[in-house]
């Protein structure tokens, strides 16, 4: 529904909030400039249908439009219990408890980059969602490390990536998070926050202006100072400081696109390292028999210590 519905309903019932959420999905995080869902919908959870019933207005919402359309599915469990989610990601919801914000990236982008956003809404399937509000993850997702090793684990179409956190988080080697990289993460949520909304521009335009090398805006030159610096702090947190002097930052080609990034040597450089780590720490996890078979010579899943849930929403709402 559009927020104003949802408005109405709650100035109906102020009880109603308790069912009414904000939709987040990836186009909204992508492109409006507060990362906001731009469509509000009825969420009962758990709640058997007399409960849900007490929620007047949203259940008849539901009642008049999903009712329908759930006794058409061939599924029982879903017919039956027509007014819940069929797939209500109840392990997202519990990883996010007591958190009053996330990162969360989309899935399938060119721009493969995370933001935080808050909690208490209902998040598309279209949306990864890092159940954490450590701004120093917020760097390390945002570094160029976690973008080409993303790009070298997940399968892409023309210039843009699905991000599968089977394949990219979970076989990533975290390094310790700095007090450095969460200064950074800290300085690059606030400054593109503000950036995007004096600018009214969402995610995806204002990385096209970054990634253009015409646009010389002091801003927008901030942002790219922001990344390289960031870059380098997510370098020293690996312990590889020598490879810092041939980040080569600058516009480079990536795919058919151009990309404000590190060069190609240090491209190369960084997949490399990374995957020699995962290795590393795979095998050493082996010998202290945390994994029944060897590693394979693709990269492994090593364990992760401190590090994020890293959660996917249901593939449908209902």
């Amino acid at each position: 529904m559009d927020p104003d519905t949802a408005k109405s309903m709650i100035a109906a019932n102020e009880r109603n909030r308790n069912v009414l959420f904000p939709y987040l999905n990836g186009q909204d995080l992508n492109s409006r400039p507060d990362q906001s869902g731009s469509r509000w919908v009825v969420n009962f959870g758990d709640l058997s249908e007399e409960e849900a019933q007490t929620y007047l207005e949203p259940y008849e919402h539901v009642l008049r439009l999903v009712k329908p359309e759930r006794e058409k599915n061939r599924q029982e469990s879903r017919r039956e219990r027509w007014w819940q989610y069929g797939a209500r990601a109840s392990k997202l919801y519990e990883a996010i408890a007591g958190l009053e914000r996330v990162i969360a990236l989309t899935r399938v982008s060119k721009v493969v980059m995370p933001v935080m956003v808050p909690t208490g809404q209902v998040i598309s399937e279209a949306v990864v969602v890092f159940a954490t509000d450590d701004t120093a993850m917020l760097a390390l997702l945002s570094s160029a490390p976690h973008y080409w090793w993303a790009r070298a684990r997940a399968s892409s179409m023309k210039a843009d990536l699905r991000y599968t956190p089977s394949d990219v988080f979970e076989t990533l080697p975290l390094p310790e998070l700095t007090d450095e990289m969460r200064e950074l993460g800290d300085r690059l949520d606030t400054f593109r926050r503000e950036l995007m909304l004096s600018r009214q521009a969402g995610l995806t335009t204002t990385y096209n202006m970054v990634n253009d090398p015409r646009n010389t805006d002091d801003d927008i030159v901030e942002l790219r100072r922001i990344h390289m610096a960031i870059d380098e702090a997510v370098c020293r947190a690996y312990g590889w400081e020598d490879l810092i002097p041939k980040l080569d930052h600058g516009h480079h080609p990536v795919a058919r696109e151009t990309r404000f990034t590190v060069g190609p040597y240090a491209q190369r450089e960084l997949v490399d390292r990374l995957l020699e780590l995962n290795h590393q720490r795979y095998e050493e996890e082996v010998a202290q028999g945390l994994h029944e078979k060897p590693g394979k010579k693709k990269a492994a899943r090593p364990k992760k210590q401190n590090s994020p849930s890293v959660e996917e929403p249901s593939d449908g709402l209902w």
